[in-house]
């Protein structure tokens, strides 16, 4: 079952409205006294419906947790859309310059800040979740799966674990890799990253870049599923296949 609806996130985009989408359980309903971890993830609107998504394809989340019966609430907010580099503002912990795109006042941290100030509790107010640590997890591809590497690490007391899909590792890799020197998290943080082997070359010394996070985040104790996706692209299509993948990672041994 998912669930639709608006809000607006004053401190980035004003009284302008966007989409919020929850997967509940299919069990929700028939088991009132069960409660549920729950991932966040950026980029809502790709996740459930193809006919929401930026390009026709979704993740089709909604239908592989239907599946296989995973008992996870989701809740995913879709992204800026304005065309001034506004989703890669909000989706950047860093303030970057990249020819492409300009100058980014990167607002990362405003975005992270309401996820888990407001939009948090909302959720754990409105629905049967497990709001501990240990069953808060959040997700994502590209930009939203840098944010979802920050969050881990900058928001560690929230999130124990984490899906980071194609991460944009190319934005401020210096500040990075000072994030993940000096994070302390905590010895239960588990992270899935990935990056698609046709996608590698579409930035400078990406696989030398993706090898030094790892290579960080390994020194740092970080619990660390790391694949190099066969074939896997920079799109929809390909981050649906992975889903068996970094879903397994954020449930394995959850206690439940």
């Amino acid at each position: 079952m998912i669930q639709k609806w608006n809000v607006t996130i004053p401190e980035l985009t004003g009284d302008e409205a966007r989409g919020v989408y929850l997967y509940l359980p299919e069990e929700y309903d028939w088991e009132p006294e069960r409660h549920y971890p729950v991932l966040y993830m950026f980029d809502g609107h790709n996740v459930f419906f193809d006919s929401d998504a930026t390009y026709g394809k979704s993740w089709g989340l909604g239908q592989f947790l239907d599946e296989f019966h995973v008992p996870l609430i989701v809740a995913a907010v879709e992204c800026n859309h304005h065309p001034d580099n506004g989703r890669l503002s909000e989706y950047s912990p860093y303030t970057f310059y990249e020819p492409d795109f300009g100058h980014v006042t990167g607002r990362g941290k405003i975005t992270m800040d309401w996820f888990v100030n407001t939009f948090k509790p909302s959720i754990d107010r409105k629905y049967r979740t497990l709001p501990n640590r240990q069953h808060t997890f959040i997700a994502g591809s590209s930009m939203g799966g840098l944010m979802s590497l920050y969050a881990l690490l900058e928001y560690n007391h929230v999130f124990s674990r984490a899906a980071a899909l194609s991460p944009s590792l190319w934005v401020a890799p210096e500040r990075l890799a000072r994030l993940v020197r000096g994070v302390q998290a905590r010895s239960d943080t588990v992270l899935y990253m990935d990056y698609g082997s046709r996608e590698l070359g579409n930035h400078e010394l990406m696989q030398g870049q993706f090898a030094r996070v790892v290579s960080q985040l390994l020194t740092q104790g970080i619990k660390l599923t790391c694949r190099i996706v066969p074939d896997g692209d920079h799109c929809e299509a390909s981050w649906e296949k992975q889903t068996p993948f970094w879903i397994e990672t954020l449930m394995y041994e959850l206690e439940l």
